[in-house]
């Protein structure tokens, strides 16, 4: 898939089988996994998360302190986190360049990124519960675009449907994964060195134990 391919429509049968799913989460089980996944591969992971700090802060001084090319670029950055989590977990060797690899999803995932700021933003400003809810339903979004190379929106209305069903689930979920960065935040800021890649990885397990992984090739 091209960085600039808008990404496919993926026939919605293949999702059917969502109807007779669970949809619930075992929180402790994904986090331990998300731990297990950082320790083995501490250097590669802090790594690219100081990577991905250093590219925050020169964005931030390059347009004004606004962040907007940040913005731009976050998603595919985010996206090397599930693509590290989705080829350990299937027992394939990471590389440090595969943190990278979600660029090969540029567009679909920038578009996500963008509809799903703006829907949740308005929900927000509204009335707080429809963004609330909205911003759980959308946990999956990125996992599915690299996983089917869906285009945005379908990915984003799949997760919303899949997530929809369970949703009480996924959000004590959401909660766990927020109450661990805010605890790396707190922890002058070095915390989030852990946190984050072990809360993305949680995040990336929780989809392939729910939905299994279509590819093998990310």
């Amino acid at each position: 898939m091209g960085a600039f391919d808008f990404g496919e429509q993926v026939d919605p049968r293949l999702f059917e089988r969502y109807g007779e799913m669970p949809g619930s989460i075992n929180v402790q089980r994904c986090v331990r996994l998300g731990w297990q996944m950082f320790r083995e591969h501490t250097a590669e992971f802090t790594g690219f998360t100081l990577v991905l700090f250093v590219v925050w802060l020169l964005s931030a001084g390059f347009d004004g302190g606004s962040s907007l090319l940040f913005s731009a670029v976050a998603a595919s950055f985010h996206a090397g986190y599930a693509i590290a989590a989705f080829r350990l977990s299937s027992g394939q060797r990471l590389q440090f360049s595969d943190f990278f690899r979600g660029f090969n999803y540029f567009l679909p995932l920038f578009l996500a990124s963008m509809a799903s700021s703006l829907i949740v933003g308005l929900g927000l400003i509204l009335l707080l519960l429809p963004g609330l809810y909205l911003a759980v339903c959308y946990l999956f979004t990125t996992f599915f675009i690299i996983d089917y190379r869906m285009n945005f929106w379908q990915a984003m209305e799949t997760s919303r449907a899949l997530i929809s069903r369970n949703w009480f689930s996924f959000f004590g979920f959401a909660c766990v994964l927020v109450a661990l960065n805010l605890l790396g935040a707190l922890a002058f800021g070095i915390g989030l060195l852990v946190s984050v890649p072990v809360t993305s990885c949680a995040a990336a397990i929780a989809y392939k134990e729910i939905v299994g992984l279509s590819s093998a090739d990310w």
